[in-house]
């Protein structure tokens, strides 16, 4: 589904967004180098709800601010200006990877405006392990030549995938990167990579709270079981602190599952119903 729509955010930036469908608003934040087409997989089957997906300010059809302006904060904040543009008092949040650090920010800050809180392979504890993966490949363009080089490549490369159709690594691939006579291109600004490094390099922070914060919203975890980013002893302790979540874990998946599995939508249906969807 292609970007319509444009707001600003409060500092004038012009960022995109996807809205779709009504009833309960769910936001959908993507993962750190992905767009709003990291949800085309699961939007047919939530057509019951309104699905409003943005793209992160220096991704895809939204202004490139710099690295500075990459930052869960600022993008919080993008969030809630999103909000205010279409007149949406509250929503729930569906966070993969980076958007559901975005979601537990924004449950920490703007408690209030959010119905509820979905999160996609992602934690108060991210480990070391995975983050090393993205810092290799963040902001860089990839060494397939081709789309058809790059699928046929994937399968050795994301490790911890299996049972995965060539069709769906094609479909994956294509929203990923552009296809040119220079090879392939990433759709957001390279300099994300610098925000990214900084942040890598920086003292881990004590997320806890941030999950905590989530307390009084109807809450899910959804997780690869091959996971590298969200192990299994953190989300044993967010069970344990919130025995009321829903949990998932999804097999032959690692980070991070596709959300169109049947544990994954096993799990988003009984956390929308929760809600009244």
């Amino acid at each position: 589904m292609a970007v319509a729509s444009y707001f600003h955010g409060r500092d004038g930036a012009r960022l995109a967004y996807a809205d779709q469908g009504a009833g309960l608003p769910v936001i959908c934040l993507a993962g750190l180098t992905r767009t709003h087409t990291d949800f085309d997989f699961v939007a047919p089957h939530l057509a019951h709800v309104r699905l409003i997906r943005p793209d992160y300010r220096g991704r895809g059809a939204s202004d490139r601010t710099g690295a500075a302006s990459y930052t869960i904060p600022q993008e919080a904040a993008d969030v809630l200006a999103l909000m205010d543009h279409l007149g949406l008092e509250k929503a729930a949040i569906l966070g993969t990877s980076r958007g559901g650090l975005i979601g537990m920010a924004l449950a920490a800050t703007a408690h209030d405006r959010l119905i509820g809180l979905c999160l996609n392979d992602i934690g108060p504890v991210i480990e070391r392990a995975g983050l090393e993966k993205i810092a290799d490949y963040v902001g860089r363009n990839p060494a397939a030549r081709s789309l058809d080089a790059l699928v046929e490549r994937l399968p050795q490369t994301l490790t911890g995938f299996a049972n995965v159709p060539a069709a769906r690594w094609r479909a994956f691939a294509e929203r990923l990167y552009d296809e040119g006579p220079r090879g392939l291109t990433i759709r957001y600004d390279p300099a994300l990579r610098e925000a990214f490094l900084a942040s890598f390099s920086a003292p881990a922070g004590d997320l806890w709270p941030l999950f905590d914060a989530c307390a009084g919203l109807p809450l899910a975890l959804i997780r690869g079981a091959n996971s590298d980013l969200l192990s299994t002893a953190t989300a044993a302790e967010m069970a344990l602190r919130r025995p009321d979540m829903i949990l998932a874990e999804v097999p032959d998946r690692a980070h991070v599952p596709f959300l169109d599995e049947p544990e994954a939508l096993a799990a988003l249906r009984r956390w929308l119903a929760a809600m009244g969807a």
